[in-house]
């Protein structure tokens, strides 16, 4: 075939640093506009970016001329640097080191932008942690609970309030 073709969609999903909540209702439209961007840039199609204060669900297609990884360390770097020079940034702001990316079928895609679109509701009763491990199951993915979290041990899950220690100039977590 003289040609290379793919239409590879991805949902892709990681974690401030400690899942600390960060990403307040102040950035979050314009942290996803600018991770749309990203991704434009290196070739990708966005097709449906949400968050809530501790993470990120990013559903797109991947180009067929970058690896997923540095897709990941582009929007994670551009991203990171981006939300530290927004005005009353705190400089200590840091994406988690992993990420989870799942593959999705073409005709899984309005489910799962359904799923991305409706965040607030599911962590309303589910944490990010559960979330997780319900995602890495349903798509067979082995893990080990000691190095899926940055800085935290199975069983002794921080609690909100040990995480909620907001910068006296930061991000306003609305």
């Amino acid at each position: 075939m003289p040609q290379s073709l793919a239409r590879i969609y991805l949902h892709l999903v990681f974690g401030t640093k400690n899942r600390a909540p960060w990403i307040g209702d102040a950035v979050r439209d314009p942290l996803h506009r600018f991770a749309a961007t990203v991704l434009t840039n290196h070739g990708c199609q966005p097709v449906s970016i949400n968050s809530v204060e501790d993470h990120i669900h990013i559903l797109f297609v991947l180009s067929r001329t970058v690896s997923l990884s540095r897709v990941v360390v582009e929007v994670k770097t551009s991203s990171s640097k981006w939300l530290k020079s927004q005005p009353g940034a705190d400089m200590g702001f840091a994406w988690q080191s992993g990420y989870g990316a799942f593959p999705v079928s073409a005709s899984n895609v309005a489910a799962v932008r359904d799923y991305i679109a409706r965040q607030r509701e599911h962590h309303g009763a589910r944490s990010f942690q559960d979330e997780l491990r319900a995602l890495l199951e349903r798509h067979g993915v082995e893990y080990d609970e000691r190095y899926v979290w940055d800085g935290c041990h199975p069983g002794r899950w921080p609690t909100p309030a040990a995480l909620a220690t907001p910068p006296s100039q930061g991000v306003a977590l609305g």
